[in-house]
């Protein structure tokens, strides 16, 4: 990382510093009237207000992974979709688990990634479907094309969603069809549209109303198709909604305020762009922040290069500076 960046991510340690201590105090002082009611998100059982719409795991249409059973199929395989609880990082914080269970100090202590994928089914009712009745896995969080935030289980749990990095990470799946290598366009020109008025996302008659709470815009957030590289080899990609952009930074503005070893930066490379590979073992080790699937394993390309890391990240710690 370059000199300038190492400076910004310090300044963004201290400001997520400065949110814990605000997160530590009694819940009555927590803000919560800053946003109106369905704008919270729960961790270790505690209520933390997030600048955005969020459906939990106990609302209508029930995206629950406690669920040890499918959530849309008559019959399917039963068993856990995670991980009650963390496999604490340190012997220490073991005993302090045993002794309190998963506080959010503890929790603090933890976990250190929120790590981003594209759920390549297009929207949160398909990927939901998908985790769940198919594959017996999960996520924490699912983000909408309209923006909607579902949380599927409290944070204190281990979801199955990023391999060796679930102990210490929380993960969130993007509605978004994937990126694609140039000569498969297929996929791509049955969500999106090219119109006189620019692109516009259209939803498959498979997918029927795909179970969007609200309407929203249609569009993504540019109109040109991205091209880029992840792991060397090229993909092209059609961008994320305007919507997506802004809960995703209120999200992880939140996690950094109740999690502050969340830093609100990305893997960089040596001139400052956010890195397009995978990190090595002790890159990961050392890493604390938002990173993308690809940074963890060769063989996944979310969230692709259409993903704007640098919108993103300016629109998390605009919101984390928000009193």
């Amino acid at each position: 990382m370059s000199s300038h960046n190492s400076r910004r991510s310090a300044s963004w340690t201290v400001t997520a510093f400065l949110g814990a201590l605000a997160a530590c105090r009694a819940p009555a002082e927590q803000p919560r009237e800053r946003f109106p009611a369905g704008h919270e998100i729960v961790v270790c059982g505690e209520r933390v207000p997030v600048d955005a719409p969020v459906v939990l795991w106990t609302m209508e249409p029930f995206y629950d992974a406690y669920r040890e059973g499918p959530r849309f199929a008559s019959v399917g395989e039963p068993g856990k979709r995670y991980a009650p609880g963390r496999v604490a990082r340190t012997e220490e914080l073991a005993a302090a688990v045993e002794r309190d269970g998963w506080t959010r100090a503890h929790l603090a202590e933890q976990v250190d990634l929120f790590v981003l994928h594209y759920d390549a089914c297009g929207t949160s009712r398909g990927c939901f479907r998908v985790l769940q009745d198919e594959r017996k896995l999960s996520v924490h969080f699912l983000l909408d094309l309209d923006g909607t935030i579902y949380q599927t289980l409290d944070l204190r749990e281990q979801a199955w969603h990023a391999r060796a990095a679930n102990p210490r990470s929380v993960g969130v799946e993007i509605a978004h069809v994937g990126a694609f290598p140039p000569g498969e366009r297929d996929t791509l020109a049955r969500w999106y549209e090219w119109t006189e008025d620019g692109v516009r996302l259209t939803l498959p008659p498979a997918v029927g109303d795909g179970g969007l709470r609200t309407a929203f815009s249609g569009r993504p957030a540019r109109d040109e198709l991205v091209s880029g590289a992840i792991h060397g080899a090229r993909y092209i990609q059609n961008d994320f909604t305007r919507e997506q952009y802004r809960s995703l930074a209120a999200l992880a503005a939140a996690l950094a305020r109740v999690i502050p070893r969340i830093e609100l930066e990305a893997p960089r490379d040596p001139s400052g762009a956010v890195r397009r590979d995978a990190l090595g073992d002790e890159e990961k080790t050392a890493f604390h922040g938002i990173l993308g699937h690809y940074h963890l394993q060769t063989d996944k390309r979310d969230p692709g290069p259409a993903f704007d890391w640098e919108r993103f990240l300016a629109e998390a710690r605009a919101q984390a500076l928000r009193p």
